[in-house]
């Protein structure tokens, strides 16, 4: 087993926890990425490479995706066949859990297809938890398992162990920054890989003064595969209104008029969402998600239509009825696009979430 810990403008936590680490696991490989940080930060990691671990390092910060991927590249070139485990350096996770989760990887290569299961190291968020970090886990569930449909106790952890078997994937998933690790998680089920939880405690230390999140510009690239559809879903909803009220003066037929407008706003929505909102949207040839997404389609406005009609009976007005009717099939459209329509290849294992309480914390390489 191999430990990873990208780090960018660390202070002494780094090295206390390098000491940490090699006094329960004199040799265990440690692999440090210094990125970007400075020369400032130099004597941080000379304090490092003193207790043997590997450091590299390079000239300007790329962002935490980006040094996670050099890592696993080193890894991959120098260390081949052991898995790793990647830990955050700003001391927030603890000997104990790194443990866990490196023991949980260990053990899944002696079960069936434990060589494709992730691990996360999640945590409870009780206790005295920044409000900041609070919401954002609970925001990225939310939207996780809309995108999914699958349920994860903590999308945002950075304790992660991975079987030696996923390094090539994981080097090539897209996302240089916080972005990654969320891709991470929506691209395993396509990718054939299971997830599996084990239970860590929740640590912040100073209210997680050291992080380096940005809130806007970084959730903005967390959020982005749902923000998109959200733009490219506003976009059609607003020409499919426009279309069925200039169709609903034209025509006394409320099905007429939701029939043309649909067929002009769906195609569009189609091709912006093929192209652009799902990064698997071009994997399937265009006539075979076609045939996909105009089946949703008219599934969806069949039930549409159902609910217009019903707001309409119960004496809403028809333009509110409409608005009201597709905010509420708004999700089900997003999930039901990521998880079937425009899903690349196939799942090969489900995915799986359970409480690991092991006390069983030796490393094996």
């Amino acid at each position: 087993m191999i430990i990873l810990i990208p780090a960018y403008e660390p202070d002494r936590k780094l090295p206390a926890l390098i000491r940490t680490i090699r006094d329960a696991e004199p040799w265990v490989p440690i692999v440090v990425v210094d990125d970007g940080s400075g020369p400032q930060y130099r004597e941080v990691f000379d304090d490092v490479r003193a207790h043997g671990c590997h450091v590299i390092s390079y000239g300007h910060n790329r962002g935490k995706g980006f040094a996670l991927k050099t890592g696993f590249g080193f890894i991959a070139d120098n260390l081949p066949g052991h898995g790793v485990v990647c830990a955050d350096s700003d001391g927030q996770h603890r000997l104990s859990d790194i443990l866990r989760v490196a023991e949980a990887v260990r053990r899944n290569r002696a079960e069936p297809g434990g060589w494709t299961t992730m691990v996360l190291g999640s945590r409870n968020f009780t206790g005295d938890v920044p409000a900041r970090s609070r919401l954002g886990n609970t925001a990225t569930k939310a939207l996780f398992t809309l995108a999914t449909g699958e349920r994860i106790p903590d999308t945002q952890t950075g304790l992660r162990g991975y079987p030696a078997a996923m390094v090539p994937w994981l080097r090539s998933v897209r996302g240089d920054r916080y972005e990654y690790e969320l891709n991470l998680l929506l691209e395993a089920r396509h990718a054939g890989y299971s997830i599996e939880s084990v239970d860590i405690a929740t640590v912040y230390l100073d209210h997680n003064s050291g992080s380096h999140f940005r809130p806007l510009a970084d959730s903005a690239r967390i959020y982005a595969p749902l923000l998109k559809f959200l733009a490219s879903s506003f976009t059609a909803f607003l020409l499919d209104t426009i279309l069925f009220v200039v169709l609903s003066v034209l025509v006394d037929s409320l099905l007429l008029a939701v029939l043309g407008a649909r067929a002009v706003s769906s195609s569009v929505n189609f091709l912006v969402n093929r192209n652009v909102v799902f990064a698997h949207g071009r994997d399937i040839p265009a006539g075979a998600t076609g045939l996909r997404y105009f089946s949703l389609a008219a599934v969806l406005l069949a039930v549409n239509f159902g609910l217009i009609w019903a707001f309409e009976a119960a004496g809403i007005a028809a333009l509110p009825a409409k608005i009201m009717a597709e905010i509420t099939l708004l999700a089900v459209s997003f999930a039901v696009q990521q998880r079937w329509l425009f899903a690349g290849k196939a799942a090969k294992g489900a995915l799986k979430t359970r409480d690991e309480r092991s006390e069983n914390t030796h490393i094996r390489a």
